[in-house]
């Protein structure tokens, strides 16, 4: 689990149309990966925010349904994903029956769940051989000038999180429950190409739905989304009209024992 301030967790509800408008979907080869294992097509999306991964496991024809505790973020997903089962609920209290799905995906939320209650619950409502995967779309920094980009932007917009050194370590062991009867096998890990076509103002509003720039104070928000357009404009990659920004989407797969 992360021990994030409480501040961080709630903060997506203020930016859910912004959240909705610049986030990028999930590469599909990575929700194949994930759901690989599954004994079935009865997928939760949890902590499902405005429904980023719900529309990639529709469109690979899962049967979805959708848990999301935010009220703003949970009615930007209806509003965008009409025909979703999407239901009020979180990680910890899920409000499913047990073993009515087969696979629990996360996407770019799995952190913010506190693992000691959610990992029983999880358990709970997955199938006899379901599976439990987390997905983070991640800046591929191997490029060197989204490795400038995340130093120029700073840690409130790239995270421990955001870039695939970082985030393998931070993931590795998030499905652990720390304590209780709920226990999860080995984890797997991978990382598959992904990308998102962006502009130069696109990118920075994206940045700035990022927890950690949500809750920063005005000023200081204003200063480090100044210095992300300064940078971004002079480099010949991302200074004038579209470009792709190189991405990976990262899993963590698991099963419980």
């Amino acid at each position: 689990m992360d021990h994030a301030p409480p501040q961080l967790r709630s903060s997506f509800g203020s930016a859910a149309v912004a959240y909705a408008q610049h986030r990028p979907d999930y590469a599909p080869a990575a929700v194949r990966w994930a759901l690989d294992p599954a004994p079935g097509p009865r997928v939760l999306d949890l902590g499902a925010g405005t429904g980023k991964l719900t529309a990639t496991l529709v469109a690979l024809g899962a049967d979805v349904v959708a848990v999301e505790p935010d009220p703003a973020m949970l009615a930007e997903l209806r509003r965008t994903l009409p025909a979703v089962r999407a239901l009020p609920g979180s990680a910890e209290a899920v409000p499913l029956p047990d073993a009515s799905v087969d696979a629990v995906l996360a996407g770019n939320a799995m952190h913010w769940f506190d693992m000691a209650a959610a990992g029983p619950e999880i358990a709970r409502v997955l199938a006899p051989d379901g599976v439990l995967a987390g997905l983070w779309n991640l800046l591929d920094d191997a490029v060197e000038w989204v490795a400038g980009l995340a130093r120029v932007a700073g840690p409130a917009a790239v995270g421990p999180r955001d870039t695939p050194a970082p985030w393998r370590a931070a993931t590795a062991r998030l499905h652990l429950p720390p304590t209780g009867p709920a226990r999860f096998g080995s984890p797997e890990q991978a990382l598959f190409p992904h990308g998102q076509r962006r502009t130069a103002g696109s990118l920075a509003a994206t940045l700035a739905t990022r927890a950690g720039m949500l809750v920063l104070p005005g000023p200081e928000r204003d200063a480090t989304l100044g210095r992300v357009r300064t940078y971004l404009a002079g480099r010949p990659e991302t200074a004038d009209g579209e470009f792709t920004l190189p991405m990976l989407t990262g899993v963590l797969r698991v099963r419980p024992l």
